[in-house]
C-alpha cells in the first residue's frame, strides 16, 4: 500500500470516530464537532496529501471520505440500513476534498517547475 493512501485512510477513520466519540453521538456528523472541526481537518489533510503526492490527487480525498465510512462501521458495529445513503453522502463530502486536493497539487506543480 502507498502510504499517502494509509494516511488518507487512517485520517478519515481517526477524524470519524474522535468526532463521534467526543461529541457523544453515533453519527459524527449529527454533530457541530464534526463539522466545526473535522471535516474542515479532512479538507486541509486532502490539501496536504495532494501537495506531497500530485499525482492523481482526487484518490487521497476519495480514500479519506471511503474511510470515515468505515470508521463509522466501526464505530457502530454496523452497516446499518441506509449504508448505500451513507456513501452516497460521503461521496458527496468528498468533492471538496478532491477540489483542494486538485488545487494544492497544482500549485506544486507552478511553484515546484525550474525557471525558463
Amino acid at each position: 500500500m502507498k502510504p499517502p493512501f494509509v494516511i488518507a485512510a487512517a485520517t478519515g477513520a481517526a477524524l470519524w470516530i474522535g468526532a463521534s466519540v467526543l461529541s457523544r453521538r453515533r453519527e459524527a456528523w449529527d454533530a457541530t464537532l464534526y463539522w466545526s472541526a473535522a471535516y474542515p481537518a479532512a479538507l486541509l489533510a486532502c490539501a496536504l496529501l495532494g501537495y506531497l503526492w500530485p499525482q492523481k490527487p482526487w484518490r487521497w480525498a476519495l480514500a479519506l471520505f471511503l474511510f470515515q465510512f468505515v470508521g463509522m462501521a466501526i464505530r457502530n458495529g454496523e452497516l446499518g440500513g441506509l449504508w448505500p445513503l451513507g456513501l452516497i453522502v460521503f461521496a458527496a463530502l468528498s468533492l471538496p476534498g478532491m477540489l483542494v486536493a486538485h488545487a494544492a497539487a497544482a500549485l506544486r506543480r507552478r511553484t515546484k517547475e525550474p525557471a525558463p
